[in-house]
């Protein structure tokens, strides 16, 4: 007992030295969602380990800013956190992003093995990356409109692609996909263009597998297009497993972005395997020759809302269903085994009114008067045997003539 309370009195206090997420990303309460990555990718750049080796406090400080993003970017978690503070989004089972360009050998092979036992594994765009599109010191590559360029990129290294729209390519839509048909692990970034020839990141779409390939797209279309973030579903599975189909859903957010000026925009093709560089083929398209395809999107993805908001619905009934069919099955084995157990009594009682002994009476009779016939029938033999050995005797007499007396 004093062991268990000592480790609730930590716990408690190490809640009690956390900082305000919003204090500590230097946020209020209404900032948006573009606003709170923006904070806090100048803080991971400020304090990021790749730039700050030997100080132990720099590294607090991304930790403190990670753990603060962590919460803050996932709405639910942040809805949480504004009603109950740290105590409702249990912060001991958060999911922090992890930057594999930090990590040592040893480490990512750790992180490789279980993302592919299944453990979903959040990882975020390297540093290094950030910080050379911060100073723009890195080399951008232009792309035309429908003409698909496949490469390979290192992993945690990016290549950047510049696409340039005209106002009407602007107001028709754009759209920008990426696949692997190796199955790579990829991001797919848009940055937004700072004052000076510096890039920030704006957005970013992580590959998931779809059929035989990896792949991530951004649609600009003029209209709300939502993306699928699967690792809430992933989470949620390992704790229960029901809870993986009702919070399938979860991770269906709107983009920020739904449409793009005229102009040159930036995009970013980023490795994200453990081990080995990724394939890739990127593809920039105008939607104006995609008309029924936009109205399809933008039906089918209304469905969906539909249906997650009657998911919570849903869920309060077949919890409620389930408590009773769960009542149901264990009332009904114990019934079974009572029925059971007072049939095998009836049978017993029933039992004691047979004349038992007679059944053992009768066997005993039957044994001895098999053994009086084993008894009659070896005696009977033994006759048998006697007589025929006298027969034997008799007819096996042997007669000598004497040859010397005359007959």
């Amino acid at each position: 007992m004093p062991t268990d309370r000592s480790k609730s009195e930590k716990r408690d206090a190490a809640t009690q030295l956390r900082r305000d997420p919003y204090e500590v990303l230097g946020l209020f309460r209404n900032s948006t969602d573009q606003e709170i990555k923006t904070a806090y990718r100048k803080l991971a750049l400020k304090y990021h380990p790749d730039k700050n080796a030997n100080d132990p406090k720099a590294a607090d400080m991304f930790k403190e800013a990670t753990f603060s993003y962590n919460i803050l970017s996932d709405p639910e978690k942040r809805h949480q956190y504004d009603s109950n503070g740290f105590e409702g989004v249990e912060s001991d089972n958060q999911d922090l992003e992890m930057d594999l360009s930090g990590l040592g050998a040893v480490n990512t092979m750790f992180a490789a093995l279980f993302s592919k036992l299944g453990v979903p594994i959040k990882t975020t765009v390297s540093a290094t990356v950030l910080e050379e599109a911060l100073k723009g010191a890195v080399i951008i590559h232009p792309i035309p409109l429908g003409m698909p360029i496949s490469k390979r990129v290192e992993k945690q290294c990016a290549h950047f692609y510049s696409v340039t729209l005209s106002e009407e390519e602007a107001q028709d839509g754009f759209v920008c996909r990426v696949q692997s048909s190796d199955k790579s692990k990829f991001k797919l970034l848009y940055f937004d263009q700072e004052e000076t020839v510096g890039l920030s990141l704006a957005l970013q779409e992580d590959s998931a597998k779809t059929g035989k390939v990896t792949s991530a797209g951004m649609y600009f279309l003029g209209f709300p297009v939502y993306q699928l973030d699967q690792t809430i579903t992933s989470t949620a599975a390992v704790k229960d497993a029901d809870a993986s189909f009702f919070r399938k859903l979860d991770g269906f957010r709107p983009c920020e972005l739904t449409e793009l000026k005229a102009g040159t925009h930036v995009f970013a093709v980023y490795g994200d395997n453990f081990f080995r560089s990724a394939s890739y083929t990127i593809e920039a398209s105008c939607a104006a020759s995609f008309s029924q395809a936009k109205e399809n999107l933008r039906s089918v993805e209304a469905q969906i809302l539909t249906k997650r908001a009657g998911l919570t619905k849903f869920e309060s009934e077949y919890r409620e269903v389930l408590a009773q069919f769960t009542e149901m099955t264990s009332r009904y084995t114990q019934e079974m085994q009572a029925i059971d157990e007072l049939l095998k009594q009836r049978n017993e009682i029933r039992a004691s009114y047979t004349v038992a002994p007679l059944k053992r009476s009768r066997t005993k009779r039957s044994k001895s008067s098999c053994e009086k016939e084993g008894e009659d029938g070896q005696a009977r033999e033994k006759g048998h045997t006697r007589e025929r050995l006298r027969k034997k005797k008799w007819f096996n007499i042997h007669l000598k003539a004497d040859k010397r007396k005359a007959c």
